[in-house]
C-alpha cells in the first residue's frame, strides 16, 4: 500500500503534502510544531487535521503489518494462493484481514475440529459440493471406522465441518455484517436490580443500531454492566438465511435438508454469535470515539477561556462543617495569604466571616472572589453577594468549576508546589488561578477529572487520555508560555519538552536568576539541538534581550524577519514601540509573493511574522469571552417561567448542552431548543464557555431540574 497515496486521497490534499507530512512525523516532530512552523511543506494543514492524520497513519501501518503476519502465517501452513494474497490486498480493515485468517487460524477445541481429526474432511469436501449425482449416505459409508462407527456420525461430522467453513467465509460475513449493519434492531429489557430505576427509559426499549445516539449506547452498555438490563441484537433470521443460502445451497433433493440444517446451525451457534459480539463492539467503539470526540471538542473551550489578568483574585473553597478555605493570591498567582471562615451551616458564623474576608480585601486590596461550584456552593455565593455589601472597594464575584480541584490538592504535583498547606487550603488556590489563568491551572489535573464529557469513566481510558493531552498540547503551544514564570507542568506540554526537562528549565532560570533569550535553552541539561526546534517557538520571553523572542516567530525566521523589517526600513526598536502598523499595506503594495521571495520564506510564513509583529506578547485568549462577574445572587425558586437570562455553556453533549444561569444548579437546553434551523448535534451552535441568552421552560425545584431554550428569545 502506497501510504503516501493512500492518505493524500483519503485528506483531500497533495500527494507530496501527504509525504512531507509522514517524513515530519517519522523524524520526531510534534504536531503543534509541524502545524506552526512546517505550513508550507503540508499546505497549511491545522493541528486537528495533522493529529487525525497520524492517527491514521498508525492505523494504515498496523494493518500493513497485520496484513504481513496474515500472509506468514498462512504460508506457513503451505496454504497460499493468489485469490488469498489479491484478497488480502484489498482488505480495507483490521476486520477484513481477521476474516481472511479466520479459516487459518489455530482454533482451540470445536465440533469441527474434532470431526476433522476423525479424518471427516473430505466428505465436508463432498457435502459443500452438492454435485447432482451426489447420495451422501452411500459416500458417508466410505468413512466408517472405529473413531465414526455410523453413517450417521459421519454425516454429523461432515456438517460440523462445514458449519465452522460457513461461519469463517470472509466474503459472507462481510455481507451478513453489513445487512445488520442496516437493518438490525437493539432491543433492552429491564431486569430486577435495586437500581433498575435509573433505566426504567430503556425498559422494552428498541432502535435500528445505524440510528441509535451514541449516548444511548453507552448507557445501555452501562445498565447492561450493572446487570439492570438484557441487551440484544435482533434481526429477521430469514433476511439472512437467504444471503447464506445464496453462498451455499445448489438445489440437490439429496443435500438439501441437510445443508438447511447445516446453515441454522453454522448461523445460530457460531455465526450470529459471533456477528452479534461484533456489532456490539463496533457500537461500543462508535459511541467512545463520539464522546471521546465530545470531550476534545469541549475541553479546547474551556482551557481557552480569557484569563483574569492584572487582578487580585481571593478563591473561596466552599464547605459545611470545616469551613470555607480562603487563599489570596497576587497578579502573577502567587499565595498571598490563606485563612478558614465558618459562614455555612452548622457554625453559621456569617458577621465574623464577613469581618474576617473585609479585612483581607482591604489589606491585599481584592478585586475578585472566585467560589468553587461544589459542596456548599449555594451558600457560599449567597455569603458573598452580601459580603460585597460590605465592602469598601469594589469587587466581583464568580463561580467556577472545581471539577479535579481535589485531585490536584491530593496529588503529589500539589503536594510539591505547596508542600506547607493542608489539602483543602491547596484547592482554595487552584480555584482563584482557575479563575485568573484556567490554562496554567487545569493542566495540572488529569485531564479526565475535568469533566466536560459524558460517560469518562466508560472510556477506554489510554485513548481518552492519548486524546486529550493532545488537545492540551495544542492549546499550550498556541498560547505560548512564558519562559520565566511557567511552572513545570506547563513547561512539559510545550512541543519537544517532558516533565524532565521542564524541571531542568526551571532549575536553570532559577540558578542563572532569569532567562533573558531563547539561545539560553540549549545550556539546559538534556534539551538538545532538535528539542530546541521544537520547542523555541512556543516559549517568550518578556522583556528579554531580543524582542523577537517574546512572540511566536521561531529562531530559525529572524533572519527573515530582520530582512523584512529592512526592506521597509524598520527596526527593531519600532517592533517594540508599536510602530509598524503600516507593515501589511506596505507588503501588499510591493507583492506578498516578492517580498517572501526576498526573505526566503513562504507566504504562510510571512503572514505569521507580520502577525507576530504587530502584536509582540500577544494572548490569543484575550478575544475571547470574560469571565462572568456578578454581584448579586440568583436562586432557583426566583426563576419563573418565560424568564430570559444570560448564561455561559459549561458543557456540550450528545442531546444538549447544560447552561449555567447563575443559581448553581445547570439548566439544560435540548438539541431540540437549541435552534429553529436543523441542526444533527449541540456542537454545531454551541460550545463551552460560549454566553447566551437561554429562556426558562421549567422549573422542577424537587428534582432539580431546570429546562431551557434558545428559541423564541426577543432579541431586541
Amino acid at each position: 500500500m502506497d501510504l503516501a497515496l493512500t492518505l493524500a486521497q483519503e485528506f483531500g490534499i497533495k500527494q507530496e503534502y501527504s509525504q512531507n507530512l509522514i517524513s515530519l512525523l517519522d523524524e520526531g516532530c510534534t504536531i503543534p510544531f509541524i502545524a506552526r512552523y512546517r505550513k508550507e511543506m503540508h499546505g497549511t494543514c491545522d493541528d486537528q487535521t495533522i493529529r487525525a492524520f497520524a492517527d491514521r497513519l498508525k492505523y494504515l501501518r498496523n494493518l500493513n503489518d497485520e496484513k504481513a503476519k496474515v500472509e506468514k502465517a498462512i504460508t506457513e501452513q503451505g496454504k497460499w494462493t493468489d485469490e488469498l494474497a489479491a484478497a488480502l490486498q484489498s482488505a480495507k480493515t483490521l476486520t477484513e484481514v481477521e476474516d481472511i485468517y479466520r479459516p487459518y487460524k489455530p482454533k482451540r477445541k470445536t465440533r469441527a475440529s474434532v470431526a476433522i481429526a476423525k479424518g471427516l474432511d473430505p466428505l465436508a469436501d463432498v457435502l459443500l459440493m452438492q454435485s447432482k449425482s451426489l447420495v451422501l449416505a452411500t459416500e458417508a459409508e466410505k468413512f466408517i471406522t472405529e473413531e465414526v462407527p455410523t453413517v450417521e456420525e459421519a454425516i454429523s461430522g461432515a456438517k460440523d465441518i462445514v458449519a465452522e467453513r460457513i461461519s469463517d467465509d470472509a466474503q459472507l460475513r462481510k455481507e451478513l455484517r453489513s445487512l445488520i449493519e442496516n437493518k438490525a434492531m437493539i432491543e433492552c429489557q429491564l431486569l430486577e436490580n435495586e437500581n433498575s430505576y435509573t433505566y426504567e427509559t430503556y425498559a422494552n426499549f428498541k432502535q435500528e443500531i445505524k440510528s441509535i445516539p451514541s449516548h444511548r449506547i453507552l448507557a445501555i452498555n452501562r445498565g447492561e454492566k450493572e446487570k439492570c438490563l438484557k441487551v440484544d441484537i435482533v434481526i429477521n433470521p430469514e433476511l439472512m438465511f437467504e444471503v447464506i443460502t445464496k453462498y451455499y445451497k445448489k438445489n440437490n433433493p439429496d443435500t438439501d435438508k441437510v445443508m438447511e440444517e447445516v446453515i441454522e446451525d453454522s448461523y445460530e451457534r457460531l455465526l450470529f454469535p459471533s456477528l452479534e459480539r461484533e456489532a456490539r463492539a463496533n457500537l461500543t467503539d462508535r459511541a467512545n470515539e463520539q464522546a471521546i470526540k465530545m470531550f476534545e471538542v469541549n475541553l479546547k473551550p474551556l482551557l481557552m477561556e480569557a484569563p483574569l489578568k492584572n487582578n487580585i483574585i481571593l478563591g473561596l473553597d466552599p464547605a459545611y462543617r470545616t469551613g470555607c478555605k480562603i487563599a489570596v493570591i497576587d497578579k502573577n498567582g502567587n499565595v498571598l495569604a490563606t485563612t478558614v471562615i465558618y459562614p455555612t451551616p452548622p457554625q453559621s458564623k456569617t458577621e465574623e466571616s464577613i469581618e474576617k474576608l473585609k479585612t483581607l480585601i482591604e489589606k491585599y486590596k481584592v478585586d475578585v472572589i472566585s467560589i468553587g461550584n461544589g459542596t456548599a456552593s449555594k451558600e457560599a455565593e449567597i455569603f458573598v453577594a452580601e459580603l460585597i455589601k460590605h465592602v469598601s472597594r469594589p469587587v466581583s464575584y464568580a463561580v467556577v468549576s472545581e471539577a479535579g480541584a481535589s485531585v490536584y490538592s491530593a496529588s503529589k504535583l500539589g503536594a510539591e508546589e505547596f508542600p506547607d498547606y493542608d489539602v483543602s487550603l491547596r484547592s482554595a488556590v487552584s480555584i482563584a488561578r482557575r479563575l485568573q489563568d484556567p490554562l496554567a491551572e487545569l493542566i495540572k489535573i488529569d485531564v479526565k477529572s475535568i469533566g466536560v464529557g459524558q460517560y469518562q469513566h466508560d472510556m477506554p481510558q489510554n485513548r481518552l487520555t492519548e486524546v486529550l493531552t493532545g488537545v492540551v498540547e495544542d492549546c499550550v503551544n498556541s498560547v505560548g508560555v512564558d519562559l520565566n514564570t511557567a511552572s513545570p507542568s506547563l513547561l512539559s506540554y510545550v512541543s519537544g519538552l517532558n516533565m524532565s526537562i521542564a524541571k531542568n528549565i526551571v532549575a536553570y532560570r532559577a540558578k542563572i536568576k532569569g532567562i533573558t533569550n531563547r539561545e539560553q535553552l540549549l545550556s539546559v541539561p538534556k534539551l538538545g539541538p532538535k528539542a530546541y526546534e521544537q520547542c523555541a517557538g512556543f516559549l517568550r520571553v518578556v522583556g528579554g534581550d531580543e524582542i523577537l523572542d517574546n512572540t511566536a516567530v521561531h529562531p530559525e525566521s529572524y533572519q527573515a524577519t530582520r530582512k523584512l523589517l529592512k526592506i521597509f526600513d524598520l527596526t527593531e526598536e519600532d517592533v517594540k514601540n508599536g510602530n509598524i502598523s503600516t507593515l501589511p499595506n506596505l507588503i501588499k503594495l510591493k507583492g506578498e509573493e516578492k517580498v517572501a521571495k526576498e526573505c526566503e520564506v513562504g507566504l504562510p510564513t510571512l503572514d505569521d511574522i507580520v502577525k507576530e509583529l504587530l502584536k509582540p506578547g500577544r494572548d490569543i485568549r484575550e478575544s475571547m469571552p470574560k469571565p462572568v462577574l456578578r454581584s448579586d445572587v440568583l436562586s432557583m425558586e426566583d426563576l419563573k417561567e418565560g424568564m430570559v437570562l444570560s448564561g455561559v455553556v459549561r458543557n456540550v453533549i450528545d442531546f444538549g448542552a447544560f447552561v449555567d444561569i447563575g443559581v448553581h444548579q445547570d439548566g439544560l437546553v435540548h438539541i431540540s431548543q437549541i435552534s429553529d434551523a436543523y441542526i444533527k448535534h449541540p456542537s454545531e451552535v454551541l460550545k463551552v464557555g460560549q454566553r447566551v441568552d437561554v429562556k426558562v421552560l421549567s422549573v422542577d425545584l424537587q428534582k432539580k431540574r431546570i429546562a431551557l431554550t434558545m428559541k423564541g428569545i426577543d432579541k431586541d
